[in-house]
């Protein structure tokens, strides 16, 4: 039932705004911070326990909630499906943004493109022209909808029950919560999203090229994926700048400043129009996914 427990918490998603998943995100958060401060010494062994007693209590609530309502009802155990994944994805939260730095791009307010991408993905734009803020926020769209949509559908599909949608959002939040901690605490939450990510990032890669130019997109991926200071995250900004025929990150003259990021990609420097590219490009992404799991599902009704 993968395919339509997808497309219900899809449709449950736009019926209500999302209220209910950012209080379930914001209340895990609250305990992910008080086992920090309780557990943080500065040690990696003591942030690989916070790591473990953060996750393990509500994986194992999850599984025992699914199988509880599985033998009562499989509908039941079902509509948790739905539940789980109406709190842990977030198409809304990718296409909401883009398009409001979309619009006000298109009508010249740089100054509102700034504000946005600031409040929507935590980027200081101070200093951006309009040809940076779209190539920012491709990058962050591209690498958002793997964090949001398909990362969460591809571990859904291989572990049983929501347990792999739990899996990787919580650890995805560890990752950003304590993964930029300057001492040793936070290095297992990097290093276990890194591992638990390693597959669904390829996964994604695989899926921008065949949305999009496939050659471009497994060239960049070959070429300049390593270069990008995380490797999954430069495997699906590499693949998806070449599947979007655009360069994105830094240009070479910027190789001496102190965050730079590897130029990715091929082809036209980043500008509004390829804003609705992207989109495209993650529309076309995410109806592949649903059209094969949708056939993986007949599949093993047929059989």
């Amino acid at each position: 039932m993968t395919f339509f427990s997808l497309i219900f918490a899809a449709l449950l998603e736009r019926w209500r705004a999302g209220n209910d998943r950012n209080s379930a995100i914001l209340l895990f958060i609250s305990y992910a911070d008080s086992l920090e401060r309780y557990f943080n010494t500065g040690l990696r062994r003591h942030g690989v326990a916070a790591w473990i007693a953060a996750l393990a209590p509500v994986l194992i609530l999850t599984a025992w909630i699914y199988y509880l309502l599985h033998s009562l009802s499989p509908l039941l155990a079902w509509a948790w499906n739905v539940l789980i994944l109406y709190l842990t994805m977030g198409f809304r939260q990718f296409t909401n943004s883009f398009a409001e730095i979309k619009a006000a791009l298109t009508d010249g307010d740089l100054l509102l493109a700034r504000k946005l991408l600031r409040e929507s993905h935590g980027v200081r734009a101070e200093t951006l022209g309009s040809e940076e803020i779209a190539r920012v926020t491709i990058e962050m769209g591209l690498i958002y909808s793997h964090r949001y949509v398909f990362g969460i559908i591809i571990c859904f599909a291989l572990l049983p029950g929501p347990l792999g949608a739990v899996l990787y959002r919580l650890a995805e939040l560890l990752n950003e919560r304590w993964g930029s901690r300057p001492d040793a605490f936070g290095e297992f939450a990097v290093k276990a999203f890194e591992v638990i990510d390693w597959l669904p990032a390829r996964l994604t890669a695989i899926s921008f090229a065949i949305a999009g130019n496939f050659e471009d997109a497994v060239y960049c991926w070959r070429a300049q994926a390593a270069s990008w200071m995380s490797h999954n995250q430069g495997i699906i900004l590499a693949s998806g700048a070449g599947a979007l025929g655009v360069c994105l990150g830094d240009s070479p003259k910027a190789a001496g400043s102190k965050h730079y990021r590897p130029e990715l990609g091929v082809g036209e420097e980043a500008d509004v129009d390829f804003l609705q590219s992207t989109v495209g490009l993650v529309w076309r992404t995410l109806v592949s996914w649903l059209l094969l799991l949708l056939l993986l599902e007949l599949a093993g009704w047929a059989g």
